[in-house]
C-alpha cells in the first residue's frame, strides 16, 4: 500500500490515503523511507529482468518509441557547479531523460493513429545520453532504451518508429541503438520553429506573422519541404531565427515527410510522449514546494513508471519468489 501511494501522490497525501482508506497510521517521514525504498528495489530490478515477449505473444505491427527529457527541481546541494537557464547561470532542475514506448493501430475521423489504449510504457531516470565515438560502453539512458525495447519486443514489429523534439543527442541514440527505425520528427515542434520564424521576422504582434507561419504550416503538412525552405532563404541573410530554422529543417529533412508519412499511416506527434513527462514525472515529481535529491527522485520515477507501465504486480512476484527461495 505504501508503494501505491508513494507512486501516485505525495508522501503528505500518502500519509492521509493510509489513514482514511485503511486506517492505518503511518507517519508521513516512514512513508518516504518505504517508497523510496521500494523504488531503489524496483530500479534494481529493472535493470536485472529484461524478459521479452514470449514468441506467441502478439507484437503490434507498428511500435513507436519517443525520446525526451523534462527538469525536475532539485535541493541546492545536489546543483553545485551546475549549469543552468537561471539568471546568474545556475540550475534549479536536474533533467530525467524518458523512454516511452506504444501502438498505435486505431484512426480517428481523419485517418489520424490514436494510441492504443494500455499500450504504453515509461522507463525514465536522471541520467546522461551523451556517448563518445570513443566510449565502449553506451550512455547509461541509451542502456534503458535498449532494455525497454527489448521488453515491448520493438524488434519484432513489422514497422518501428522512433520520434523526438528534433535534438540532435535523440537522432544519435536512435542511429547507434535501433538503427532500422524510421526516425520522425515531432510535426508540432516543427511548426514551432516556423512560428518562431514569423514572429522574428515580422514582430510578434504583427498581422502578417500569423498569415506566414500557416502558409509554412501548410507547407510543411503537404511535404513541400523546398518551398518551407525557399521561404525561409528569404530571411536568412538579416535573421538569425530563419537562419537556424534553415539548418533545422535542412538537418531532419528525412524525418519531415509528413504527407509521407500520414499515408503510410504512421504517427507525427510525440504528443504520447509529451503527455508521459506530465504523468510519469511532472505530476508526481514537479509540485509546488517539492526538492529532490538524485535519489529520491530515481527511486521514485522507477516506482510510479512500474506502476504506470502495468508492471507492479510482476515485480511483486518476482520479489516473493526471490524471498521464498
Amino acid at each position: 500500500m505504501v508503494g501505491l501511494v508513494g507512486a501516485m501522490v505525495s508522501f503528505e497525501e500518502g500519509h492521509d490515503l493510509l489513514h482514511e482508506l485503511a486506517g492505518v497510521d503511518v507517519p508521513t517521514k516512514h512513508v518516504e523511507r518505504a517508497a523510496e525504498a521500494l523504488g531503489r528495489e524496483i530500479a534494481a530490478d529493472e535493470q536485472r529482468v529484461v524478459e521479452p515477449p514470449r514468441l506467441s505473444d502478439p507484437v503490434a505491427p507498428t511500435l513507436y518509441v519517443g525520446l525526451d527529457g523534462t527538469g525536475v527541481p532539485m535541493r541546492t546541494s545536489e546543483l553545485e557547479g551546475r549549469v543552468g537557464k537561471q539568471p546568474d547561470g545556475s540550475s534549479k532542475t536536474r533533467e530525467v531523460k524518458l523512454c516511452t514506448v506504444w501502438s498505435a493501430e486505431g484512426r480517428d475521423e481523419e485517418g489520424t493513429p490514436v494510441r492504443d489504449v494500455g499500450s504504453v510504457s515509461y522507463s525514465a531516470a536522471i541520467e546522461s545520453a551523451a556517448q563518445r565515438d570513443t566510449d565502449e560502453q553506451p550512455s547509461p539512458f541509451a542502456e534503458r532504451v535498449v532494455r525497454e525495447v527489448t521488453r515491448r519486443g520493438f524488434e519484432r514489429a513489422a514497422r518501428r518508429v522512433v520520434l523526438g523534439d528534433g535534438a540532435p543527442w535523440i537522432w544519435n541514440l536512435a542511429s547507434e541503438h535501433i538503427p532500422d527505425a524510421i526516425q520522425i520528427v515531432d510535426r508540432f515542434h516543427a511548426k514551432q520553429h516556423l512560428s518562431d520564424v514569423a514572429k522574428s521576422i515580422h514582430g510578434a504582434t504583427s498581422d502578417r506573422a500569423r498569415p506566414w507561419a500557416r502558409a509554412r504550416h501548410d507547407e510543411l503538412d503537404a511535404g513541400d519541404l523546398d518551398a518551407v525552405l525557399t521561404a525561409l532563404r528569404e530571411h536568412g541573410s538579416h535573421d538569425d531565427e530563419a537562419r537556424k530554422c534553415v539548418d533545422y529543417v535542412t538537418t531532419n529533412r528525412d524525418r519531415m515527410r509528413y504527407a509521407d508519412f500520414h499515408v503510410a499511416g504512421l504517427c507525427t506527434s510525440t504528443g504520447v510522449v509529451e503527455a508521459g513527462c506530465k504523468v510519469a514525472i511532472g505530476t508526481r515529481c514537479k509540485r509546488a514546494g517539492m526538492h529532490w535529491t538524485v535519489a529520491g527522485a530515481d527511486a521514485i520515477i522507477a516506482l510510479r513508471c512500474c506502476k504506470l507501465s502495468g508492471r507492479f504486480e510482476d515485480f511483486w512476484e518476482r520479489r516473493a519468489q526471490q524471498r521464498a527461495a
